[in-house]
């Protein structure tokens, strides 16, 4: 593994040792609010020369799953070989010490190639897309072609499973699926089906279908929750655009028309009665704002900017901190598209830091956790002001197109080659 650490300033490390922290798990894809934000406080923010401490790290092979952690244990989704055979395997971890505690197949291992972009020699180490959702003492994954399973979370033992295709006319998409299960209450809500029955919430418990509806094609967004003008919804991104649905009725509440072409990925991002939304292959951003006369909702657009630049998120949602977006706005920049600070009123960029390429972002403590595809985690300030970069560390290599993931104090981050677990409670001083 390369080290190359840097930072703004030198400026002697906090010694923290055994300062308390608001500790939580991060039991689904972009977090327990879904909106990859975290209430933990940071235990340290000046890393030491080396990084935060390592506490393991091991071998992940292949996929673009990114972590769920909850009861100890962390799960994602690999691929691998058996008798020559490719199979997505669902792998839960001790999230203590990385070993595995038990891998369970859920679907085959065979993909469109769509990883394998952005690299020289073109094996980019495809794998799923998806992140499974822990949920009670289960683990619910939508695989690749769209297979459903809910699995016991203690044993990977199978509690039910769904085949949407074959069940609900699923439509699949080219790269095929890369949205994660979402949970609330005791409904489970996916895109994927077929005619009248693109949009479905589920019983978690057994599978069955409690409303379907709509004719929506899918696409590789997961779709997000959020109560507007106090209405419980949930907000699908299909290839239509934005569509909200009653999350108990699944009745339709509006509509924001989004253009699509090829491929949209990156998630809805909600402020009150804001709607962000954004894809790449020319097609750009957008925000709707929601009112409500009545009985009826009605999305109106606030404004948009068509292209690749200066704001589409090829797959990587941006997080939302006092108005403004952080994330990486970029399309197919690997190794060097940007870091950028976004006012969501007005789509004006208030700064830019180039050399991340398409990774991901959480925030936490008032500061952004990045990691770029190269694999370097990098904590930033939360502010529009410039960019004011507190601590680097090169932690992992391979391809890293994941979620890192904030848990008890704990960074646990993955590429297309491993999985790492670090501590940020326990730091040396820096030299």
């Amino acid at each position: 593994m390369r080290i190359k650490i840097s930072f703004p300033d030198l400026l002697p490390a906090l010694m923290l040792c055994g300062l308390p922290l608001t500790a939580a798990d991060w039991p689904v894809y972009r977090g327990p609010q879904h909106d990859g934000t975290s209430a933990e406080k940071l235990p340290t923010k000046r890393w030491s020369a080396t990084g935060p401490k390592q506490i393991w790290r091991t071998p992940l092979t292949d996929g673009f799953s990114s972590f769920s952690v909850a009861n100890g244990k962390a799960f994602t989704l690999v691929r691998r070989s058996e008798e020559g055979v490719g199979r997505e395997m669902c792998v839960a971890l001790d999230a203590r010490t990385g070993k595995e505690l038990w891998a369970t197949q859920v679907g085959m291992a065979k993909y469109d190639g769509g990883g394998d972009a952005g690299t020289a020699d073109n094996k980019g180490g495809d794998g799923p897309r998806s992140t499974p959702t822990f949920d009670g003492n289960r683990v619910y994954v939508l695989s690749a072609d769209l297979n459903l399973a809910c699995l016991d979370a203690a044993t990977g033992q199978a509690v039910w499973t769904k085949d949407l295709a074959k069940e609900n006319g699923a439509r699949n998409i080219s790269w095929k699926n890369a949205a994660s299960p979402v949970i609330e209450g005791d409904l489970l809500y996916v895109c994927g089906g077929g005619e009248s029955q693109a949009l479905l919430g589920l019983n978690k418990k057994d599978g069955n279908i409690v409303w379907k509806g709509e004719s929506d094609k899918m696409t590789h967004a997961t779709p997000t929750l959020a109560t507007i003008h106090g209405v419980r919804q949930v907000i699908f991104f299909t290839q239509s655009g934005l569509v909200a649905a009653e999350t108990r009725s699944g009745k339709i509440l509006w509509r924001y028309p989004f253009r699509f072409n090829v491929s949209t990925a990156a998630s809805p991002v909600v402020s009150g009665d804001l709607v962000y939304c954004s894809a790449g292959y020319g097609v750009g951003a957008g925000l709707a704002k929601v009112t409500k006369e009545g009985g009826g909702f009605k999305a109106t657009e606030v404004w948009r900017k068509t292209g690749d630049k200066p704001l589409a998120n090829h797959w990587s949602t941006p997080v939302l901190k006092e108005g403004h977006l952080y994330g990486m706005f970029q399309f197919k920049e690997y190794g060097s598209g940007p870091l950028k600070c976004v006012e969501l009123a007005t789509g004006v960029v208030k700064w830019e830091k180039a050399g991340f390429g398409p990774g991901n972002v959480i925030v936490a403590d008032n500061h952004i956790i990045a990691l770029s595809d190269a694999g370097e985690l990098v904590l930033i300030e939360a502010t529009p002001t410039a960019y004011k970069e507190v601590s680097r560390a090169d932690v992992l290599d391979g391809k890293c197109w994941s979620t890192p993931v904030l848990s008890n104090g704990r960074i646990y981050a993955r590429s297309t080659k491993e999985g790492v677990c670090l501590d940020l409670t326990t730091q040396t001083a820096m030299k």
